[in-house]
């Protein structure tokens, strides 16, 4: 016997529904999207953090110092922020499928091409094409998963999504490290070369597989019912507002917007202590005795253990609480102190030191779900795919950051005083935002 859905065709009538009919429906969505994003992300992940252990040989193989080594990891954010709104604009205009297929495709050969770099100059070119191929993923996931999740289910979602940045240290760290020690000198090729090209080529294959699997949106899922569509598409519906006139227009309203830039601060902030953490935990790590480049990658990923945790937990949190910005500062404040733990352990206590990564780490990335959620809440889907691209551009000039961090610790010769100066930052970051955003969020139901 078989039973029918009721649709809801109201406002009312769709708070009014069955919360265990609508956690079905979405336990189906995130089940077939999810795993597979989270896939994607982890692929994207490994392909920009991979460059961290590359430089324990890199450098050396090479002739490359700290700061030319920096500049060309900064490179990459340079093509990134070229192309990243341009790209969430196709996407809302052609579709996510392709725009991601297109993505994937050519970053995956971008990152693979980089073992055949050889002089400083081949070096900035491949990081910059890679950093432009990529531009617009990360906030292309982010829109899309607006087209299918109201803003009181995406803390926890963007959670599970985003738990992709931390699972991929389980990959990167210790295969890297073994690819690092155990491939180098296979068939002429150094360990560095052979990791991007195992790390980069899975990103190409996948990339195809997005075309035939990646619905646009709910009305294409042929895995959802017509009336699970219907009740999908009103439940995000009901949160939106009429559309402006135009990119143009929905532009200059996010050009226009203070609160905008006060969000991209924030994600600035976090980008610069996560590519601190991301690029040279590695050295870290190794200064302080460890020689073994696969014992790096296996101390490298321990931290990482308590962020995974950390980040389900706490987006889970958020969206029970309907509250995400004292949940993003407090989660800031909480990172600064790891960091600033490191900077009193680096040099003297390995223990102590993956304990302060832990505890910075963990509170960084619990904050990144918390806080795509709370600035999709605020940009209205007039807004959306223009402004969630823009805050990601904005932010993505933290990419210098490694520049600068290698500059000063070719200078000083130690890490300390960057580490202080990206603490400082992140409690500006969280009083600010406290402060900035409130009253700016509309009431969830």
């Amino acid at each position: 016997m078989s039973t029918t859905l009721s649709v809801p065709t109201t406002p009312t009538e769709i708070r009014q529904a069955s919360q265990g009919q609508l956690d079905a429906i979405y336990g189906k969505i995130t089940r077939r999207l999810v795993p597979f994003l989270f896939i994607c992300y982890l692929l994207n992940f490994i392909d920009r953090a991979n460059i961290g252990f590359a430089q324990l040989q890199m450098k050396t193989s090479l002739g490359f110092s700290d700061a030319v080594y920096g500049l060309g990891a900064a490179m990459f954010f340079i093509g990134y922020v070229i192309f990243e709104v341009p790209s969430n604009m196709l996407l809302q205009r052609i579709g996510a499928r392709i725009t991601i297929m297109r993505i994937m495709v050519l970053w995956g050969l971008a990152s693979s091409a980089t073992l055949l770099v050889s002089t400083p100059t081949q070096f900035y070119i491949v990081r910059f094409l890679l950093g432009l191929f990529e531009a617009g993923f990360f906030p292309g996931i982010i829109l899309y998963l607006t087209f299918w999740y109201p803003p009181a289910r995406r803390a926890r979602v963007l959670a599970f999504f985003c738990t992709a940045q931390v699972a991929a240290a389980f990959i990167t760290s210790p295969v890297s490290g073994w690819i690092l020690k155990n491939m180098h000198g296979l068939h002429g090729w150094e360990g560095w070369q052979w990791m991007f090209f195992i790390e980069g080529m899975p990103t190409v294959l996948l990339g195809v597989l997005v075309f035939f699997l990646l619905p646009n949106g709910p009305r294409d899922a042929r895995w959802l019912t017509p009336t699970e569509q219907d009740l999908v598409c009103r439940a995000v519906q009901e949160h939106e507002t009429p559309a402006v006139h135009g990119e143009r227009g929905a532009l200059a309203g996010v050009l226009r917007d203070p609160r905008v830039y006060l969000l991209a601060f924030g994600a600035f902030a976090s980008g610069c202590a996560g590519y601190f953490l991301a690029f040279w935990t590695p050295t870290i790590i190794r200064e302080l005795g460890v020689a073994d480049l696969q014992m790096v990658g296996i101390y490298a990923v321990i931290p990482n253990v308590f962020a995974l945790f950390a980040m389900i937990w706490y987006g889970r949190r958020s969206d029970c609480r309907g509250e995400q910005r004292m949940h993003w500062s407090c989660a800031f404040l909480a990172a600064a102190a790891g960091l600033l733990a490191l900077a009193w352990t680096t040099g003297n206590s390995l223990p102590w030191t993956i304990a302060a990564i832990a505890v910075g780490g963990s509170a960084l990335v619990a904050a990144t779900p918390v806080f795509w959620a709370m600035a999709t809440r605020y940009l209205d889907n007039r807004r959306a795919a223009v402004g969630i691209a823009y805050i990601s551009t904005l932010s993505s000039t933290a990419g210098i950051s490694p520049a600068v961090v290698g500059a000063i610790k070719t200078q000083t010769g130690s890490l300390a005083i960057a580490i202080y100066l990206i603490s400082a930052m992140l409690v500006v970051a969280a009083i600010a935002v406290a402060l900035g955003m409130r009253n700016a969020l509309p009431r969830q139901p």
